[in-house]
């Protein structure tokens, strides 16, 4: 009777013992393709990390943006890659031991529509600043103003952009709620200036004198080298109360446009001086009583009349 069943169970056994073993060696196979594949993307995402970071830092004037703006982004996306495909293996491993993998997609399908709908505030500012960071919209050490707020880039992430303005104030801006972002120092930056002279200056003469003041700065050994190009001088601008305003513009490098403006208006100011050349400033004449009559004549008047009256 031992013998029968021994001789009965010992088929059954075999083939519960190749099913295991056929099982274990097919999720084997599957661990070591997934071990596989996630070095494979270890290794295209840091050569994909090394190139973006070698053209980047050719243009990128604040050192370590580039690299920390790629860097950021390849974390990411390495991130979310092995994410995806530890779970593929983890799905396909368990369809080779026989389970019914069905339910748990649908499962985690319902699981990943309510975090969605819950967290989708927190999925929005994530996808915003994932593209922010993609498209090189701004970096950290560029001058932006976000939503009508402008001020130092000091950090940007996935969630949440931060500024701090001219007077030390931090603002903090969720990516999800940017509707407005202008970068004021992406590759280069301009300076641009309204020049008002007086009417009976000669506008040409004007110009020259701005253009010679503009090449003795750019001859500067500390601030020429902030200066990409001459001076843009696009001519008479407008005719206002009490000045001709000539427009103009100086092309420098990012975030240096205020060193170098302020000193070239310096230099100006000096060499207007020494030319003769009048800034005006708005006057009025102020009339009292008659309008005819000059607000010095009415007081010569008022005095005469004063001292006939003594």
């Amino acid at each position: 009777m031992m013998g029968i069943s021994l001789e009965n169970l010992t088929p059954g056994l075999f083939r519960v013992a190749a099913l295991v073993i056929q099982a274990v060696l097919r999720i084997g196979l599957v661990v070591v393709a997934g071990y596989v594949g996630a070095r494979f993307l270890r290794v295209a995402l840091d050569r994909l990390e090394s190139v973006l970071i070698t053209e980047g830092e050719r243009t990128e004037m604040v050192p370590g943006t580039t690299r920390q703006r790629v860097a950021t982004l390849i974390g990411l996306i390495r991130t979310i890659t092995l994410v995806v495909l530890w779970a593929l293996v983890a799905i396909v491993s368990l369809d080779q031991i026989g389970l019914n993998v069905t339910p748990i997609l649908a499962g985690a399908g319902i699981i990943g529509l309510a975090v969605g709908f819950g967290a989708q505030n927190l999925v929005r500012d994530v996808i915003s600043g994932f593209f922010m960071v993609l498209e090189d919209q701004v970096r950290v050490g560029d001058v932006a103003i976000v939503n009508g707020t402008g001020g130092l880039v000091e950090a940007i992430t996935f969630r949440t952009t931060i500024l701090r303005d001219l007077s030390g104030v931090v603002h903090v801006f969720e990516n999800g709620t940017i509707n407005t972002l202008a970068n004021m120092t992406k590759e280069w930056s301009g300076y641009l200036m309204d020049i008002g002279v007086a009417y009976k200056e000669d506008t040409d003469r004007v110009i020259t004198v701005m253009r010679r003041v503009a090449e003795e700065l750019r001859q500067d050994p500390v601030l020429g080298p902030m200066i990409l190009e001459p001076i843009e001088i696009f001519g008479v601008d407008n005719f206002a109360d009490s000045a001709v305003i000539i427009k103009a513009r100086l092309k420098t490098r990012p975030i240096r446009q205020w060193d170098v403006g302020r000193e070239y208006r310096r230099r100006l100011k000096k060499a207007f001086d020494a030319e003769g050349i009048e800034i005006p400033f708005p006057q009025r004449s102020i009339l009292v009583g008659e309008a005819s009559k000059p607000l010095p004549v009415v007081l010569a008047q008022a005095a005469a009349g004063s001292g006939r009256a003594d």
